[in-house]
């Protein structure tokens, strides 16, 4: 499967990606901002999963992007992805980080929407991720599709410590706000109730989502750096005062997207 999707990619792009980039819900604008893209529609690429979800467009953008004089490396950006709520295949959820491995992507810089758990967060937040909490019992390295790749033990700290010090200072030196925090992994497709987001708060999560751990759990057993970024579109229930929506997600991406590309614009010119 991975060697047919690999040569139906390889006979569209002339690049060789070093940083994969995976937008999340709302987030998906940034890809427009690819000079000379090469663009693949995923719904083309033998055996590639297809998102349903409203906001992924299910594309991958290859090129690079400039910034305040500065070009960033060769880039593999995902327009959307897969949520294990989509398909109950933990597989088909890290297929595309399997794809990026092994056409070269050294760095993964993992982006999504999230719900804010902490109450000194708001909606509009920029959160370095700075590790994750795991509620699904899903891990991507249990099953055949990983099963013939040599282990690399997971390491203590997923999230590169190098990298997350080079984002915080670059965030800093543009005068954008951001917090750091720990994510937790809930299955989906529902919100969490006002109890579990108690108990998610009790247990040190920051913010609360659907996708990313089984993404950079595979990506840190495949040897990639990773750094997180979540955009916190809403407080979670039992803290936000109106019912959540995804069109909310979508509007506070929307609302934030000006700082959220000027920080992943600053940190992709300024990696290797």
């Amino acid at each position: 499967m991975l060697q047919e999707s690999l040569k139906y990619i390889n006979s569209k792009i002339s690049t060789k990606p070093k940083i994969g980039v995976v937008l999340g819900s709302g987030l998906g604008d940034f890809g427009t901002l690819v000079k000379n893209p090469q663009i693949i529609s995923t719904k083309d690429i033998p055996h590639y999963p297809v998102s349903s979800v409203q906001g992924h467009s299910g594309k991958i953008i290859f090129g690079k992007i400039k910034f305040e004089g500065k070009e960033s490396p060769e880039l593999m950006v995902f327009q959307g992805r897969i949520h294990f709520y989509e398909t109950n295949d933990v597989q088909k959820v890290v297929y595309p980080i399997q794809i990026a491995s092994a056409l070269g992507v050294e760095i993964l810089l993992i982006t999504n929407a999230a719900g804010g758990i902490n109450r000194k967060f708001e909606s509009g937040t920029l959160m370095f991720i700075r590790d994750y909490i795991n509620l699904t019992g899903e891990n991507p390295l249990i099953g055949n599709t990983v099963s013939n790749i040599v282990p690399n033990n997971i390491t203590h700290e997923v999230f590169d410590k190098a990298l997350l010090r080079k984002a915080k200072s670059l965030a800093s030196e543009h005068k954008i706000p951001t917090e750091e925090g720990v994510y937790v992994w809930t299955k989906g497709p529902t919100y969490e109730s006002a109890a579990e987001i108690r108990m998610m708060g009790k247990i040190g999560s920051d913010a609360v989502g659907m996708s990313t751990v089984p993404e950079v759990i595979l990506a840190n057993h495949l040897g990639l750096k990773v750094l997180g970024i979540s955009c916190i579109t809403n407080m979670a229930t039992g803290i936000s005062p109106t019912k959540l929506s995804h069109a909310e997600v979508n509007e506070t991406a929307n609302r934030v997207k000006n700082n959220f590309t000027k920080l992943v614009s600053s940190i992709l010119v300024n990696t290797f």
